[in-house]
């Protein structure tokens, strides 16, 4: 008995030590990071490859839920409130699925993120979040491996793409980053700001063209604190064009052009050239 239970604990540790030999995995996992705005999005899923197999139909079946991806289930991970093909979601991780079909995917969000694949028996409609449909395109590109991609980016928005041998989807991702900047300004301007805290904060009024009058005053602290500088008085021109204040927008374009030219800045040059013989046309009327 005693040989017998020496024997069993010798075969053990050789099928342990055996077992500690780490395989190169034939779908590798992915990591996706992707900055919109001032948010994150992160992506951890796997790639497998379609290998000359057929796969929507027949290695990904119709009408079943999949993993989107390989292995253990995909986690998209949110830093702040997120909307989702028009449905907000809040910070937090959470798995994503699909339900394939020829003519329309059903896209599952899901809270459980501890399922290895699908989850099989132990998936359950009650923990989704949301479902939404999306109608898949047949594209004449060929993907090799199963690809989670972000494009047509913007501050505010992406497209989340999944594409794998001829089939792509496409949905949208919208954050509220406006909601962001405005809390982020409100709470550098709040603190110690400096010449580029208010400087930043009046080129972003502008360029959403809101708190106009806001900007000028931020654009005046800002020149106050850092003396006269081509960007600051840039900003400040196209705020008083926006205002249609035009002489004032050349006048500021004028010290603007001066200053970048004696720091070679050729852009901003040119782009003053530019702002100015318009101002001039718009100014007359």
């Amino acid at each position: 008995m005693k040989s017998f239970l020496i024997g069993l604990l010798l075969m053990t540790a050789h099928l342990e030590s055996w077992g500690q030999i780490q395989y190169p995995r034939i779908s590798p996992a992915s990591s996706l990071i992707q900055k919109i705005g001032l948010s994150e999005i992160r992506i951890d899923y796997s790639r497998p490859g379609v290998r000359g197999r057929k796969i929507m139909g027949e290695w990904v079946p119709y009408g079943r839920i999949w993993r989107v991806g390989a292995n253990e289930s995909t986690k998209m991970t949110l830093s702040d409130s997120t909307q989702i093909n028009g449905q907000w979601i809040g910070p937090g991780q959470y798995a994503l699925y699909a339900i394939p079909s020829q003519n329309q995917w059903t896209i599952i969000v899901h809270y459980n993120t501890s399922h290895w694949g699908d989850g099989r028996t132990l998936y359950t409609p009650a923990e989704d979040v949301f479902r939404f449909m999306i109608i898949p395109t047949v594209t004449n590109e060929f993907t090799e491996n199963f690809e989670i991609s972000f494009q047509n980016l913007t501050h505010e928005s992406a497209d989340l793409m999944l594409k794998w041998e001829h089939t792509l989807i496409s949905f949208p991702i919208v954050v509220n980053t406006h909601a962001q900047m405005i809390k982020e300004i409100e709470k550098q301007i709040g603190k110690n700001p400096t010449a580029m805290t208010y400087y930043e904060s009046a080129r972003y009024f502008q360029e959403k063209v809101i708190f106009p009058e806001r900007a000028k005053e931020y654009l005046q602290k800002a020149q106050i604190l850092a003396g006269d500088k081509y960007f600051i008085h840039r900003v400040w021109a196209l705020v008083e064009a926006q205002l249609k204040n035009y002489q004032e927008a050349i006048r500021h374009a004028e010290l603007s052009k001066k200053l970048a030219e004696h720091e070679g800045k050729d852009e901003f040059v040119r782009m003053n050239d530019r702002s100015i013989t318009e101002w001039k046309k718009l100014a007359k009327h």
